[in-house]
């Protein structure tokens, strides 16, 4: 996989969690602790697309 490839996979994975932790929020059902592991998860995302803009290197 090229790197740019790579790097539009991880924008549209962080988008995907963005929309669902959008979706969680308006659910008064939505488990407080879930919804950390999604915002964890989407910042790990934030955090590779981040390195690779930066550095152009993959981790």
């Amino acid at each position: 996989m090229s790197m740019q490839s790579h790097l539009l996979e991880l924008e549209r994975r962080h988008a995907e969690m963005e929309r669902k932790i959008e979706d969680a929020l308006h659910h008064p059902s939505t488990d407080s602790l879930e919804l950390t592991h999604m915002k964890r998860k989407k910042l790990k995302l934030k955090e590779e697309i981040e390195r690779i803009r930066t550095n152009g290197t993959l981790h």
